[in-house]
């Protein structure tokens, strides 16, 4: 199997351990406690099977020890554990009732590692969540390689290997098109490409798409952004700890954390302080594949898949055409069905109209920074065009939009730039959940 290949000899052949796979993913969305424990059950018993040894059929967390056990005696020798997407039952069912049950189980199961200690050779695990910090404290006989950078390569394809390796199957691919599609991912090495999607644009013809997201996509994300009304134009300006992104709380989910241990954010680039002892890590979108696609995934929660046309609010901004761009989001705005607001207040927040106009714009590919850091505060949106720099403020049932920008003099920080600079204040009624109030200008160098 290994002929040619680097490890060929670099490992005794001859060593042989009894392996446990398990995998797990599945589907197990809506399914509760009880359902998840019997699909793990089965599982288990076929395991047994096909080493022909014999469980009793009883707790997961029992039938795993004794799984253990039992392969190690018949063999007299330790045991590999491969878990796959361990923590699937449990993303699967975030947002619901059983959330807190469906952790409990899983950590039943792998938490009897730690007494079962002296009958495993390795055990290996995958998934979104943190095992570690999703158990209870003191559970460290797993380490978390997330964010090692000895292993910060392991899991894609390098720039290297695309040039070598890999170049044969990709003959008259545009590189820097594929790179600004499937490159970005970082783990404090190489900036790396998901394998799955070169794997899928070879198979493919080489026809640019959203092969991986779509195998992914986080179901209760649109669930996640109503309940903490988040300010989604901050995924641009995402800077946490490193015990954040290590962490996970089953009772107070953080979506930047959440998007990151999924892959939907990666690691931008570090700031260590020595004198103070703190790392801080500022994450980004990876790539196009992923920006484009979890834009159009947030859009269509919001309208429900009934999506307003993009073309006319593109060329709006292209052409400077701005109350066509007025009239544009006006209709946009109108096209977000009633029902979305019926259980929660998301109109009374300047975040969601703010939300809503910056997801739109990024569906488009448009270079957007949200939450653009000025000398004198933080422009809700800026939109760069080759043609025009756009500062957008966004304010609810308040006072001038347009003023503060002026007021804070936000143009400030573009006025080296040659591109004509437009200040846009938006302003919206709750009631109404749309636009009452729209002033512009462009600035005069």
């Amino acid at each position: 199997m290994f002929e040619g290949l680097y490890i060929k000899d670099k490992y005794d052949w001859s060593k042989k351990y009894p392996v446990i796979k398990l995998m797990l993913n599945d589907e197990f969305s809506m399914l509760n406690v009880n359902e998840i424990e019997n699909i793990i059950i089965n599982k288990l018993l076929n395991i047994a099977k096909e080493h022909d040894v014999i469980i009793e059929k009883s707790l997961v967390s029992i039938m795993f020890s004794e799984l253990l056990r039992n392969i190690y005696n018949k063999y007299n020798k330790s045991v590999v554990i491969l878990i796959d997407d361990w923590d699937k039952p449990l993303r699967d069912n975030l947002m619901t009732k059983n959330a807190k049950e469906i952790n409990r189980l899983l950590w039943g199961i792998y938490i009897n590692t730690k007494s079962d200690d002296a009958y495993i050779k390795f055990a290996f695990a995958t998934g979104e969540i943190p095992i570690c910090s999703s158990m209870l404290e003191g559970f460290n006989n797993f380490t978390d390689i997330s964010l090692h950078k000895r292993y910060g390569n392991i899991c894609g394809y390098t720039q290297e290997d695309i040039q070598t390796s890999i170049l044969p199957y990709l003959d008259g691919v545009d590189l820097e098109k594929l790179k600004v599609w499937y490159n970005g991912y970082n783990f404090l090495k190489d900036d790396v490409y998901n394998p799955f999607d070169i794997l899928l644009f070879i198979k493919n013809d080489f026809i640019f798409d959203n092969y991986w997201f779509e195998t992914g996509t986080p179901t209760f994300l649109m669930q996640l952004i109503s309940k903490y009304n988040y300010f989604l134009p901050s995924l641009t300006n995402i800077k946490v700890d490193k015990k954040l992104l290590n962490s996970f709380d089953i009772e107070n989910l953080d979506l930047e954390v959440i998007l990151y241990q999924a892959g939907y954010l990666t690691i931008d680039r570090v700031e260590i302080d020595e004198d103070i002892g703190t790392i801080e890590y500022f994450l980004k979108i990876p790539n196009k594949e992923v920006k484009l696609s979890l834009s159009q995934y947030i859009v269509s929660g919001f309208f429900n898949d009934k999506l307003p046309a993009k073309k006319d609010l593109y060329h709006t901004l292209k052409n400077k055409q701005l109350e066509h761009f007025k009239d544009a989001l006006t209709s946009i705005f109108a096209s977000i069905p009633y029902n979305n607001f019926t259980k929660n207040d998301m109109q009374t927040h300047e975040g969601f109209y703010a939300s809503v106009v910056y997801v739109y714009l990024q569906s488009l590919g448009l270079d957007i920074v949200g939450e653009d850091v000025t000398n004198k505060g933080r422009i809700d949106l800026t939109i760069k065009m080759d043609q025009a720099i756009y500062i957008l403020e966004f304010k609810v049932d308040g006072t001038s939009a347009l003023q503060q920008i002026k007021d804070k003099n936000y143009a400030q920080k573009y006025l080296n730039d040659k591109r004509d600079i437009y200040l846009l204040g938006i302003e919206f009624d709750s009631n109404e959940k749309n636009i009452n109030n729209f002033e512009w200008e462009k600035v005069i160098k």
